[in-house]
C-alpha cells in the first residue's frame, strides 16, 4: 500500500544500507530494484546506490547521469526512505568501500526475506551503516512476501525513469525508424549478442577460419584457464551445448530464422549490439539478407550522439528504449537486457507487439540437417515460435519477475 505510515520516522530507522550496483546497465537496474526491496524488508534507509565502475568498459557513470534521482526518491517516499548521500555525521566513508567490518558478504543467491531479517538486520542495527556486496541476484522471488515483489515492479516500471535527454533522443531514434517503415513492413529491433567475450565464455564452436579458431582458443586459455585446462575436452562439450540450444546464435543464423518466419528484405531492423566478434565478415550474411539494417550511430548525426558518448551506460539506455518501442523485438541470447525488455512489454500491454525468443535447440538440429528442405524448415520454425511470441504467462516458482511480471505484479482482467 502507499500509506506514508509505512515508513518509520527518521529517528526510528533500523539503520542505513549501501550497495554497489554492479555490471552493465540492466544488471544495475535489477540490483537497484532489489536494494529498495531489502530496505523495505528491514525497514532500513537506503543510501542512493552507487553504479560500480565496470571493469570492461571503464565507465564512470553515476546514478544521476542516467536516472532521474528526484523522481526516484519521491515516487518511493511512502515505501522506503532514500537519501542521496552517506550521512555527514558518518566520518568513516572509505570503510563502506573497503572495510570487511562494514560489509555483509555472505548472502546466498536468491536469499529469502527471512534471511535478511535473521542475518543482516542485526548487523545493521549494531553498526548503523553497512555495505552489502556482492549484490547480484541476492534476493529470491518465491520466498519473499507478495508486496515486496510488487514493490520491485514499481521500482522497475515506475520509479526508475531515464533522464529526459535520454528519453527524448530515444523517441527521436524510434521516430526515424517508424518513418522508414510502411504498413506491411514492421519496425524490428534486434538485440544481437555476439561480442568476443561472450563467444569466448560460451565455449561453443562457431563458423570461422582455422586462424580465428586458434586465436579464440588462446583467448579462452588466457581468460578462463581453469575451464580450458588443455582444451581436449572442449570439442564434445561444444557439440553438446549446441544440441541443447545453449550457444549464442550467429548473425547468419538469425538471418535464416527471420527469413523462415516470413520477414522480407524490406524489413527495417534496428540493431542493438556491442562490438560483433568477427566484424563485417560475421555480419555479412545478415546484411545481405536484410540490407535495411541500422544502428543508432547510423540513424543519428555525430553531433546528436556526442553528448551520450561520455557514458557507455547512456548508449545502453538508448538501445534499451528503442528496442522497447519496436513493433517486433528479437533477442538472440537471453541476458538481462532481453529479459527486461520482454517483461516491460508484457507489463505495459505491449505484448501485443511481438517479441521473438529463438528456439536455439531447434535451430541447431535443423541447421545441421543437409536433407531438410526449406519449406519444411520454415514450417518447423513458424510452429516452434508460435508459443515464443512474448505473451504474458503465469510465473512459476523460481521464475524471475523481470521477464515475466504477470503473477507478482499485474492484476488479472
Amino acid at each position: 500500500s502507499n500509506a506514508s505510515q509505512n515508513v518509520p520516522p527518521e529517528n526510528e530507522t533500523s539503520g542505513y544500507i549501501f550497495i554497489h550496483a554492479e555490471g552493465g546497465l540492466n544488471q544495475q537496474r535489477i540490483a537497484i530494484c532489489n536494494a529498495v526491496a531489502i530496505a523495505k524488508i528491514m525497514e532500513a534507509t537506503l543510501i542512493l546506490p552507487v553504479l560500480k565502475q565496470d571493469q570492461i568498459w571503464k565507465d564512470q557513470t553515476k546514478f544521476e547521469d542516467i536516472f532521474d534521482v528526484d523522481h526516484f526518491i519521491n515516487y518511493l517516499k511512502d515505501d522506503v526512505r532514500i537519501v542521496r548521500d552517506i550521512p555527514d555525521w558518518f566520518t568513516e566513508k572509505d570503510e563502506l568501500f573497503t572495510s570487511i567490518k562494514r560489509t555483509v558478504k555472505n548472502i546466498p543467491k536468491y536469499a529469502s526475506a527471512q534471511f535478511y531479517i535473521d542475518n543482516v538486520l542485526p548487523r545493521i542495527k549494531e553498526k548503523t551503516i553497512m555495505s552489502i556486496k556482492p549484490f547480484v541476484d541476492r534476493l529470491g522471488y518465491d520466498n519473499v512476501p507478495m508486496e515486496i515483489n510488487r514493490l520491485r515492479c514499481r521500482v522497475n516500471y515506475h520509479a526508475l525513469k531515464f533522464l529526459p535527454d535520454i528519453e527524448e533522443m530515444a523517441d527521436k531514434l524510434a521516430t526515424k525508424m517508424r518513418n522508414r517503415t510502411s504498413s506491411g513492413n514492421p519496425y524490428m529491433a534486434l538485440h544481437l549478442r555476439y561480442e568476443k567475450g561472450m563467444v569466448g565464455l560460451s565455449f561453443c564452436d562457431f563458423a570461422g577460419t582455422r586462424e580465428e579458431k586458434v586465436m579464440m582458443a588462446a583467448y579462452r586459455q588466457k581468460e578462463w584457464p581453469r575451464r580450458f585446462k588443455n582444451g581436449s575436452h572442449l570439442w564434445p562439450l561444444a557439440l553438446q551445448k549446441r544440441k541443447e540450444g545453449r550457444c549464442p546464435l550467429e548473425p547468419g543464423e538469425i538471418a535464416v530464422i527471420l527469413r523462415a518466419l516470413g520477414y522480407t528484405r524490406e524489413t527495417q531492423i534496428y540493431v542493438a549490439s556491442g562490438q560483433v566478434y568477427g566484424g563485417k565478415n560475421r555480419m555479412a550474411p545478415l546484411r545481405n539478407m536484410f540490407p535495411n539494417l541500422v544502428t543508432k550511430e547510423e540513424l543519428a548525426s555525430t553531433a546528436e550522439m556526442e553528448h551520450f558518448r561520455k557514458h557507455v551506460t547512456s548508449l545502453a539506455a538508448l538501445d534499451f528504449l528503442v528496442c522497447l518501442k519496436s513493433d517486433v523485438f528479437v533477442m538472440t541470447h537471453g541476458g538481462n537486457f532481453a529479459k527486461l525488455i520482454m517483461g516491460a512489454r508484457r507489463y505495459s500491454g505491449r505484448h501485443r507487439l511481438k517479441s521473438i525468443k529463438p528456439d536455439k535447440g531447434l535451430m541447431s538440429k535443423s541447421l545441421g540437417d543437409p536433407y531438410l528442405a526449406w519449406a519444411s524448415f520454415a514450417e518447423d520454425v513458424v510452429i516452434s515460435h508460435q508459443a515464443r511470441a512474448g505473451l504474458p504467462e503465469p510465473t512459476f516458482p523460481g521464475y524471475d519477475l523481470w521477464e515475466n511480471p504477470l503473477t507478482p505484479c499485474m492484476c488479472r482482467a
